[in-house]
């Protein structure tokens, strides 16, 4: 936490990192894996384009909307948390974060129906290349998005105990950027898992 932090809350966000330096570093690290999954999807789609529109249209874009749309206002939400703890609000900021985590699982409670219909009619892990791509690449990031839920719930009661205000915001923030990074993933893996040919 920067000395201007501790003296000037007004301050806060203007002249620093937003964040924890490691916490940059981990989502560099994340961001680097992702990166090789959106590739390996992209270059056999290129090989096989007839596999993966057949793929794809057994994929419900609506489905993948309301998923978007779930986790975009969740990151919205969590930021706007952000924002109520640096001026000094952390209960308040318990409370959005709450409304960030509901938001969240509907990106949840839908992927789950989505794995549950196409593991039901027999389109799993092996049944052919774009559905083992398929898996492995969404399944990568529903861990991710199961994970920073977590983290959102940990922040939230450490703001409800007091422990984050105008002088101390650096691990809301670092939290809040991992899940913007979760949703920046999930902006560009929708697109090409339900809709580009």
């Amino acid at each position: 936490m920067s000395t201007s932090a501790k003296t000037n809350p007004s301050a806060a966000g203007r002249g620093r990192l937003t964040g924890d330096l490691a916490m940059w570093i981990f989502i560099l690290a994340e961001l680097t894996a992702f990166t090789l999954f959106i590739l390996g999807f992209s270059f056999t789609q290129w090989l096989k384009p007839e596999l993966f529109a057949e793929g794809r249209a057994q994929l419900d874009s609506s489905t993948g909307w309301a998923m978007t749309a779930g986790l975009l206002t969740s990151g919205f939400i969590a930021a706007l948390a952000v924002e109520r703890v640096r001026k000094d609000h952390a209960r308040q900021a318990a409370l959005l974060l709450l409304a960030a985590i509901a938001s969240g699982m509907v990106y949840v409670v839908l992927k789950v129906k989505e794995y549950a219909h196409l593991a039901s009619i027999g389109f799993d892990l092996e049944y052919n290349t774009f559905f083992t791509l398929y898996w492995i690449t969404t399944a990568f990031h529903f861990l991710h998005v199961l994970l920073g839920l977590v983290v959102l719930a940990i922040l939230g009661v450490l703001c409800l105990r007091g422990h984050f205000g105008a002088h101390n915001h650096t691990g809301v923030e670092s939290g809040v950027l991992y899940w913007h990074m979760i949703d920046l993933v999930w902006v560009i893996i929708f697109p090409l898992v339900y809709l580009l040919g």
